[in-house]
């Protein structure tokens, strides 16, 4: 059954300070108080990219000041929306719906969150690691993966993580300073990261791990399809639940329009599930059963 969503608000945000990475990836800090004081990591907003495009863009949250009632997001300029996006400069407004979603939720079962990103991905994994920074029942550790260079400064860890492959070296600055344990991957060659699957690391880095304390463990992912399935597999195989943030094309973004739709396996059997208010955080199991 769906759950009744919650408030949603309509913003006309302020552009605060936009920012280009490289490969195509772009940060844009926006003045919206009424997300920034109720998002939650997981959840997204509805972004009108340019006042004459009437389509809006679903875009992840990345992290939100809720003092200051600042949003920042992270997306990658690939169609004709994110294009005019990418024009914005700071003083302009765009409209804003948010926030929007199911988030994802570390209970006080679990002490070792395992947190993966992919891509555009990623964004919800900072934002779910400064929620979880302060928290002093769970010790997390993050795990991402890009093909373009990493959206963010990198640099070598100083906080161990036994049992990784010697390649992986380096580590988000951010997530460092918040003393979260973090390691890349990329199969582009980008210095301190390991060359291979992000999924990979995970594997090493929860198969030392004691049997009670894999019982202790959960992973949160975020990415490409094919990033998802391999951390479903992952999961069932060490014996570890897994939730997976999906990411599907919509219009309305509040359940209406049925768009955003996919397949999942209930406990009666399979159901239709709308991306945008049933999700976008589902349990693996039920997005990619076992063969």
């Amino acid at each position: 059954m769906s759950r009744r969503a919650p408030t949603i608000f309509v913003e006309d945000a302020e552009v605060l300070a936009h920012r280009a990475w490289p490969g195509e990836q772009f940060e844009l800090r926006l003045r919206a108080p009424e997300t920034a004081a109720r998002a939650r990591p997981g959840q997204f907003v509805h972004l009108r990219c340019d006042p004459e495009l009437p389509m809006r863009r679903p875009l992840s949250i990345q992290r939100v000041e809720p003092e200051v009632g600042v949003v920042e997001l992270l997306y990658k300029r690939l169609g004709h929306g994110t294009r005019r996006l990418a024009r914005r400069v700071p003083g302009e407004r765009l409209s804003l719906m948010g926030p929007i979603g199911e988030p994802f939720r570390v209970d006080e079962a679990v002490h070792y969150p395992v947190l993966i990103g992919g891509g555009v991905g990623i964004p919800p994994m900072v934002f779910l690691a400064e929620r979880l920074k302060d928290r002093s029942d769970v010790a997390p550790a993050a795990f991402l993966g890009s093909e373009v260079p990493f959206p963010f400064e990198t640099r070598p860890s100083a906080l161990a993580m036994p049992g990784l492959p010697a390649e992986a070296t380096h580590a988000d600055v951010r997530l460092e300073e918040w003393g979260i344990p973090s390691r890349l991957a990329s199969r582009a060659g980008l210095p301190g990261a390991f060359p291979g699957y992000v999924t990979d690391l995970v594997r090493a880095y929860l198969e030392p791990l004691a049997p009670a304390e894999r019982r202790r463990a959960a992973i949160y992912a975020v990415g490409p399809e094919p990033m998802l399935a391999a951390a479903a597999r992952v999961g069932r195989e060490l014996g570890v639940p897994v939730w997976v943030s999906l990411e599907e094309y919509m219009a309305c973004a509040v359940g209406g329009c049925a768009g955003c739709t996919v397949r999942v396996e209930e406990p009666t059997g399979p159901a239709m599930r709308r991306v945008c208010v049933d999700g976008p955080v589902f349990p693996a199991e039920r997005v990619f059963p076992e063969p």
